[in-house]
């Protein structure tokens, strides 16, 4: 099967009411067969390791990645430089870009990785508006081991000092969301390992890790 159209992980409507009536887990949600491709949203606070997972994980399995911080605005990445939480009317345009580039994959049929914090459910449900194609894995961990890894990291536009106000607008995954929660504790690539065997995925025998 070619690279990007190989996923296995499908949910659809019919999956999400049945979450809500409590018959189905996250997992069984994220995982049910009803259609393809998919996209991979990875979201957590900064410093959760998206990038670095995302991109693992894009490389062992052949499909397109991209960086959602690379999507936000000049405006955006200057207010949280200088140290100033983003506002929801802030991240809309970005969660639109974010959308957008998740439609495209979808509309040509590819699987994708993306990052993107996501951190409230509203936030998710643009990414998510068509309601079928997208799986979030949700790189968790507490606030003191998140703020040790941001004490090492150098040339990232968001300060550590933000990392708080992160915390406070963070709405972690409900049950009738399609996703589940991994844990950030082991290394990139034994979490990126985690997220293949979870839903069944095999590198593509074509993808490199950078």
């Amino acid at each position: 099967m070619a690279a990007g159209k190989s996923a296995a992980i499908r949910y659809g409507t019919e999956g999400q009411r049945a979450a809500k009536m409590g018959s189905m887990d996250p997992l069984d949600l994220a995982t049910r067969t009803l259609a393809e491709p998919v996209v991979l949203v990875l979201m957590g606070v900064s410093g959760s390791g998206k990038s670095t997972v995302a991109a693992l994980l894009a490389g062992r399995l052949g499909w397109a990645f991209e960086e959602g911080d690379a999507l936000h605005p000049q405006t955006n990445i200057d207010k949280m430089a200088a140290g100033h939480p983003l506002t929801d009317e802030d991240r809309y345009p970005w969660l639109e870009k974010v959308a957008e580039w998740v439609d495209r994959r979808l509309d040509h049929g590819e699987n994708g990785v993306i990052t993107c914090s996501a951190l409230k459910r509203s936030y998710r449900n643009i990414i998510n508006r068509r309601g079928s194609g997208v799986v979030f894995v949700f790189l968790s961990g507490t606030p003191e081991t998140i703020s040790a890894r941001l004490a090492e990291r150098h040339g990232h536009f968001m300060p550590a000092s933000m990392l708080g106000s992160q915390f406070a607008d963070l709405e972690e995954l409900s049950p009738d969301e399609p996703g589940i929660r991994i844990d950030v504790g082991p290394a990139p690539g034994v979490i990126a390992q985690q997220i293949m065997d979870k839903f069944g995925l095999r590198p593509s025998g074509t993808g490199r890790e950078p």
